[in-house]
């Protein structure tokens, strides 16, 4: 697994409950080491770490400005200093002015900044976020999405952040570690991820895809001649994995890399002859799924701009160095 960026690195075999590094739960084995510090000893309020919850847990008898200024005075920080460091927070997160309201009073974004001012006013080293987006609704938590990560390219603080969203953990990680059954599935940066997954699970968890069974019928240095149904393609050879000749492989495609059109032979790549089944439209993208022989290929055409939608047969053309080769 490559290292974990920034200041912090997590060296843990296995944890019991997220977040265990916060201090709530104690490590089953190995150890938890913070900015090359072992930390697995260390009350929470010692190890330089702060959390952000899914529900905000804000304190309903406290204004803003007191629900941020908790963890300053249970540190006993002198007032003058404690006041700066809250001003200069809530700024910092815009909610300059409203340090005198309930949180009641307040939308659900900004529950959530308060939350997160909360957090960041005591420095820590690394901060943790526990699905914090996942109770706003989809517009506002695009918009957070762009402030967390403005945030933390401004602070040059670690973000841990656990989510659920395939697209919030692409559009806000530098890097990213997929967990299934308690174990890391993948561990890279997003691209990698999305683009180059070692296994049919992570292909088919991490957005839309077509996994395609098929058949290694010759190998060269830098591409691998698979079959799939009546077709035949030459694809790049995935490095350090090996492969047979009549090995059974997965070929995984995602939607936005193939093109779709009316019938007609295709210059670019493979063409598979089919009919559309269904389609949606997403706002930027159309989705089509295309009825390939006796396989639904998922299509997706970028920015459609209001133009008339395909219908009926049509041509799906697959470029093959868009093609990665799965054989986990």
């Amino acid at each position: 697994m490559p290292p974990v960026p920034e200041a912090v690195h997590l060296r843990v075999s296995h944890v019991t409950k997220r977040f265990g590094g916060v201090g709530f739960y104690d490590p089953d084995a190995g150890d938890i080491e913070i900015g090359g510090r072992r930390v697995n000893d260390l009350p929470a309020h010692r190890r330089g770490t702060a959390m952000v919850f899914q529900d905000y847990a804000l304190f309903p008898h406290m204004t803003v400005r007191d629900n941020v200024a908790y963890g300053l005075r249970v540190a006993h920080v002198g007032s003058s200093d404690r006041q700066r460091r809250v001003d200069e927070t809530l700024s910092f997160v815009g909610l300059t002015g409203l340090g005198d309201r309930w949180p009641s009073q307040l939308s659900g974004g900004q529950q959530q900044r308060v939350a997160v001012a909360r957090a960041l006013v005591i420095e820590p080293q690394v901060l943790l976020l526990d699905e914090p987006l996942s109770n706003l609704d989809a517009k506002l938590r695009e918009q957070l999405r762009v402030e967390l990560r403005i945030m933390q390219r401004r602070l040059g603080m670690t973000f841990i952040y656990v989510t659920h969203d395939q697209a919030e953990a692409l559009s806000l990680s530098d890097w990213i570690a997929v967990m299934n059954k308690g174990k890391v599935e993948q561990a890279g940066a997003p691209w990698e991820i999305y683009y180059h997954p070692r296994t049919a699970f992570l292909a088919d968890f991490v957005g839309a895809v077509n996994l395609v069974p098929a058949t290694i019928a010759d190998l060269a240095a830098e591409t691998v001649t698979v079959t799939f149904g009546r077709h035949q393609a030459a694809v790049r050879r995935p490095s350090e994995v090996p492969l047979a000749a009549g090995q059974d492989v997965r070929l995984c495609v995602r939607p936005e890399s193939l093109t779709i059109a009316a019938p007609a032979a295709g210059a670019n790549g493979v063409t598979l002859q089919g009919s559309i089944v269904r389609r949606a439209f997403l706002g930027d993208t159309m989705r089509y799924w295309v009825k390939v022989d006796d396989r639904e290929w998922i299509v997706d055409q970028a920015d459609p701009g209001g133009s008339a939608a395909l219908d009926g047969p049509v041509s799906v053309s697959v470029r093959p160095d868009r093609v990665h080769l799965i054989t986990a």
